[in-house]
């Protein structure tokens, strides 16, 4: 926890220093979430088979749900874990008020980047990227602990890993996903 303490107390003391930079730190931690997530539907409705295509929306949909809506939602219900701003009196950059632990935001937007990294390397990277951006800036803007965001990612990516293998167990027949482009 020492490191956590540390690591949260040094990204935040960045903050308030340029307005730029907070910003843009504000850009990353909270909008940035609504253009990954349009970015993972513009692959969707990119790909050519519609049977694949819908199937791929409906891991999606599922990795979300159990990785955002579910999991992260009964961490925060049975265990309490205040936000650095809480803790420390802090202003924070960006308004959050339910528990910190796990990151809801990493837990979605690395979910959506495991999936999207199995039927496509190439922008399940770029989302891998953006979601560890995404987390770092949250940190930045006081309103989660590395240690919420470390939580988040391995939430989305044992979501994705699950329904992945769920869906492979129930479909054997669906070409579920090919190599990756």
């Amino acid at each position: 926890m020492f490191l956590d303490n540390r690591l949260a107390e040094w990204l935040f003391g960045l903050a308030y220093r340029r307005p730029f930079f907070d910003s843009l730190a504000v850009f990353l931690a909270e909008p940035l979430l609504y253009f990954l997530v349009l970015g993972a539907l513009a692959f969707i409705l990119l790909e050519s088979d519609i049977r694949r295509r819908w199937f791929i929306f409906a891991e999606a949909c599922l990795v979300g749900t159990l990785s955002r809506g579910i999991i992260t939602e009964a961490f925060s219900f049975f265990y309490e874990r205040p936000r650095p701003y809480a803790v420390y009196g802090w202003e924070p950059l960006v308004s959050e008020t339910s528990n910190s632990f796990p990151s809801g935001h990493a837990a979605l937007l690395f979910g959506l980047a495991a999936i999207l990294f199995i039927y496509s390397r190439r922008w399940g990277i770029w989302f891998f990227i953006l979601a560890l951006v995404n987390g770092a800036a949250r940190i930045f803007a006081g309103v989660h602990w590395p240690t919420d965001i470390l939580g988040g990612i391995a939430v989305g990516i044992l979501s994705a890993w699950l329904i992945h293998l769920w869906l492979k167990r129930y479909f054997p027949g669906q070409q579920i996903a090919e190599p990756p482009r």
